[in-house]
């Protein structure tokens, strides 16, 4: 029978699961396996498991149970073991690993940023900011038929909007890290999207989090829309 694990924690740590059932179409109990000062929470699964919507919900609800009694290690969807054997095997062997990752996420949880600009009001602000731009927007709107004035304007606009991003992604990040004990920034997901900021914070921090968030989100002078995920277990801070 293979074993789905969903998190690690410490031994203190009171995982109270009862009730609580897993992945698969089975949906086995979610169990408890100790070894040392560790433990990983488990259900047992008799195949394969993709990330269907049912699975995926199980997943993060075991996760936000263990939140809700203090912070864990979460695997991503999908981790699994042979038995009960090779998950003790694991956390005995990397004991030192994992008890320095949840020292790391003690008593904190993370939220995420994401951050986009209407893209329309952008433009005309490039193009009322660069004469140069405007010039040859204007020849292409009067109807020139020179094949290089739109690569070149489409090169132009391009080079100034990932200026312009990397200056407000910057600005943003000053703005919000403050509450934080860590930081990451990973790559935008969305096409529009020009921040995906994650955030490792403390608990007793996290009324300053969004009070700093609130400040960012008003000033919308900009067209900037910065949107705050969160409290969420603290996938992108576990080695």
């Amino acid at each position: 029978m293979t074993v789905y694990v969903y998190a690690i924690t410490s031994r203190d740590h009171p995982c109270r699961l009862d009730g609580t059932t897993g992945v698969g179409a089975r949906a086995a109990p979610v169990r408890v396996l100790a070894a040392g000062e560790l433990r990983a929470v488990v259900s047992d699964i008799d195949e394969e498991i993709r990330p269907r919507r049912r699975d995926v919900a199980a997943h993060q609800a075991v996760q936000d149970r263990l939140m809700a009694d203090g912070t864990p290690l979460p695997l991503q969807f999908g981790y699994t073991a042979p038995d009960d054997a090779s998950v003790r095997h694991t956390l005995e062997e990397h004991a030192q690993t994992y008890r320095a990752a949840l020292d790391r996420v003690e008593g904190c949880a993370e939220y995420n940023v994401k951050a986009s600009r209407e893209q329309e009001r952008l433009l005309r602000e490039i193009l009322d900011d660069s004469p140069e731009a405007r010039r040859l927007n204007d020849a292409i709107v009067a109807g020139s038929q020179d094949p290089r004035l739109p690569l070149e304007l489409g090169r132009m606009v391009a080079a100034e909007v990932e200026l312009r991003h990397a200056s407000a992604a910057s600005d943003l990040v000053r703005a919000l890290v403050g509450p934080a004990r860590e930081h990451v920034l990973h790559q935008p997901v969305g096409s529009e999207d020009f921040l995906n900021l994650s955030l490792l914070v403390p608990r007793d921090e996290e009324a300053a989090l969004v009070k700093a968030h609130a400040a960012v989100a008003r000033d919308d002078d900009k067209g900037v829309s910065v949107r705050l995920s969160g409290p969420l277990p603290p996938y992108s801070f576990v080695p």
